[in-house]
């Protein structure tokens, strides 16, 4: 019965969609047409910072234990670029390192962070499986990658199955060409309520975009050492609106469609707190 209704609920949606085609595409091509396109943010793309907070205790620790680092690499498409922001320190890797090395735990393991962003307004998952194929493997293996993509291969039709292998060799030459040690994927975001998509075009859309995040929340879990992070974009407005209405619209950048700084800052601050809890499982502290 259960399986009867599901056939049936998919039928209907096959419907909707072959009888929506026609404004699919019309609203389609309107937003291609009339969106405005975004640069990428200036500012530097990889840079070494001193982590403070060091006691003199630390300090005087062996020559091995004071010159541990900790390896950031950020990959992916135009919001892992931070499109949407004005400069790199306004977007996603600019608001994550500061908070990263305010934290205790990263102070008491680490007094060097070595980052670095890989990513490109564009980009698929077969666009970052590539670039990660061209790139050098790095002197020291990478302690954290942050994966953000899904948008494109929506956006593209691209297919479960070969989003889902793409996935799966992204972990593979992540694992081994750049032994990374935790490999976060972000969740695609909410492309629904993506003001630049009108109806009915944004429910065919974020249809899509939900069935490629199952996907990927499904290879996440299957792989050690691979984490599958659910953006909480209902806690971004909630911190945010400090209990009031808002209008959406604040997390956006001015096409609609990429994030704000404002939803860069908030992006870190979750990002940075999952950082934390797979660096030091056992007894993370985390300072706002």
């Amino acid at each position: 019965m259960v399986a009867t209704k599901k056939m049936q609920n998919k039928i209907a949606s096959v419907a909707r969609d072959v009888l929506f085609a026609p404004v699919y595409l019309y609203q389609g091509h309107k937003i291609k047409r009339d969106t405005v396109r975004l640069p990428e943010p200036n500012g530097e793309r990889h840079g070494q910072v001193q982590i403070n907070g060091k006691n003199d205790s630390a300090a005087n620790t062996s020559k091995e234990n004071t010159q541990q680092t900790l390896n950031l690499m950020v990959v992916g498409d135009s919001a892992a670029a931070g499109v949407g922001s004005q400069t790199q320190q306004e977007a996603l890797i600019g608001n994550l390192i500061p908070i990263l090395t305010q934290q205790p735990v990263i102070q008491s393991a680490f007094n060097t962070l070595n980052w670095s962003l890989q990513a490109t307004t564009g980009h698929t998952s077969f666009d970052t499986l590539r670039r990660l194929y061209v790139l050098p493997a790095p002197s020291q293996p990478i302690d954290v990658m942050v994966l953000n993509v899904g948008v494109n291969d929506t956006t593209s039709n691209v297919s479960a199955s070969r989003w889902q292998q793409q996935i799966e060799n992204i972990i593979a030459i992540a694992q081994r060409k750049f032994g990374v040690r935790e490999l976060v994927f972000l969740s695609l975001p909410p492309m629904a309520q993506m003001p630049a998509i009108p109806a009915p075009l944004n429910n065919f859309v974020g249809a899509k975009a939900s069935i490629l995040d199952n996907t990927l929340q499904q290879v996440c879990a299957a792989h050690d050492g691979v984490t599958y992070m659910a953006t909480d974009f209902a806690r971004m407005i909630d911190e945010h609106s400090n209990g009031t209405p808002i209008d959406i619209k604040v997390m956006f950048a001015s096409d609609g469609f990429h994030p704000s700084s404002l939803m860069y800052r908030y992006w870190a601050q979750q990002l940075s707190e999952l950082i934390i809890q797979l660096l030091n499982p056992s007894d993370a502290e985390f300072t706002d």
